[in-house]
């Protein structure tokens, strides 16, 4: 029977169970009987022990006041006798004052979090993460990325500030602390399309050790009232989760927008609801820790004021077009993994792009692998670049050079 199984093979089952002859019935039940179904509570308050015949005292007289006396007294066994109690409030139930169970280190419970209690003496049995709502939780995440500061060229000034802001405070707190200075909370960087804006943060990110979280400016931008607020909310409460987190709002002026009275009807309502959510953020009621915050916009005339003054977003960036070298660093960037001819002069190709940006030197290097390939050739040659920058540079100058952009060139 087995060889025919080995040379058949087994039918698979429609539901993508495994097949009932590696079934354990007997272990499984065994663990359904050891894990007792738990209630999602939270901890709101930490009472400190201060030994057996005083903190009994204080436990029941918590529970009685609360009225759950009976449940405080019994989530108090031998065990926890000498220790903390915890008051713990379940949702449309009671408060209670309750202890931990045998399997819960006290230094798994601080003030504010979820906890799951037992049903019938309501003692905490396992701490619980945040709830985030899955919307936040799907953002562009990255736990490293993998810029570093040789992926970005023509933005040798704009680093070094940003370094200044970002890589500074999270790699040498002390400096900030001997001075007696707080870090700035905030960066805007601002400039034209594809100067290298997000591609910066990433590398500041990857150089710190620290979570990249990206956030477009227009996810924030719901249906329902309230929800671009609480996204925010959730999205700090996800950053603060973290060791070292840098948050970057991405086309800020989508929700960031200079509040007028000449709208009515109210339909901004909403988006300066998110953005003063944005600000209170910022404005730091609440403890950030190692959270620094990126906004980046191309068009920082329309950016509200409130949002723009110091204390909120402390240090301005601007990030303008390459100059020469930084062209030709860029081409060598960008042609670092492309099958190129060895003779091909970057500096002559970055000469005949004037005022480009970052991303329209990119598509001079993928424009010339395209007259590669339409060509046969297994090589780039210096003529498919040069044929590239008549496309792209002279073909296309109508649809990347407009008059609100001419202030940068």
């Amino acid at each position: 029977m087995q060889t025919v199984k080995d040379l058949i093979g087994i039918k698979e089952s429609d539901t993508g169970l495994s097949p009932p002859s590696q079934w354990d019935l007997v272990a499984d039940k065994q663990m359904m009987s050891e894990e007792a179904p738990l209630q999602v509570a939270r901890c709101t308050k930490i009472i400190a022990g201060e030994g057996e015949n005083g903190e009994g005292g204080e436990g029941g007289g918590a529970g009685n006041a609360m009225g759950g006396g009976g449940l405080g007294g019994g989530g108090m066994n031998s065990a926890n006798a000498a220790g903390n109690k915890y008051v713990i409030n379940v949702k449309q139930i009671a408060k209670f004052v309750v202890g931990l169970g045998d399997k819960v280190a006290p230094t798994d419970i601080e003030e504010g979090m979820r906890v799951g209690v037992d049903r019938a003496k309501y003692s905490i049995q396992i701490p619980l993460p945040p709830k985030i709502d899955p919307t936040v939780s799907l953002m562009t995440v990255e736990d490293k990325p993998d810029v570093t500061y040789e992926d970005v060229g023509g933005a040798k000034d704009a680093m070094e500030k940003l370094r200044e802001v970002l890589e500074t405070p999270l790699l040498h707190p002390e400096r900030f602390v001997a001075l007696g200075i707080d870090p700035p909370k905030g960066v805007l960087l601002y400039g034209p399309p594809g100067t290298g804006k997000t591609l910066s943060a990433r590398a500041v990110a990857n150089r710190t050790d620290a979570c990249f979280i990206r956030v477009i400016g227009s996810e924030l931008v719901q249906k329902y009232v309230g929800e671009g607020a609480r996204m925010v909310r959730e999205l700090f409460t996800m950053a603060r989760s973290k060791r070292a987190c840098i948050v970057f709002f991405d086309e800020i002026d989508a929700i960031g927008g200079a509040r007028t009275g000449a709208d009515e009807n109210g339909s901004d309502n909403e988006v300066q609801r998110t953005m003063l959510q944005i600000v209170t953020e910022l404005d730091g009621f609440d403890s950030r820790g190692n959270i620094k915050v990126l906004m980046a916009t191309n068009r920082p005339d329309t950016l509200d004021p409130a949002l723009l003054r110091p204390g909120r977003l402390d240090r301005k960036v601007e990030f303008g077009l390459p100059d020469l070298e930084g062209r030709g660093h860029i081409l060598k960037i960008h042609s670092k993994r492309m099958n190129c001819d060895r003779d091909i002069r970057f500096e002559l190709i970055a000469r005949l792009c004037p005022n480009t940006t970052g991303a329209e030197l990119h598509s001079v290097c993928t424009e010339a692998g395209m007259f590669s390939i339409r060509a046969r050739r297994k090589s780039v040659s210096e003529k498919d670049f040069l044929d590239s920058v008549n496309k792209v540079v002279k073909g296309y100058k109508k649809f990347s050079s407009t008059p609100k952009y001419m202030v940068y060139n």
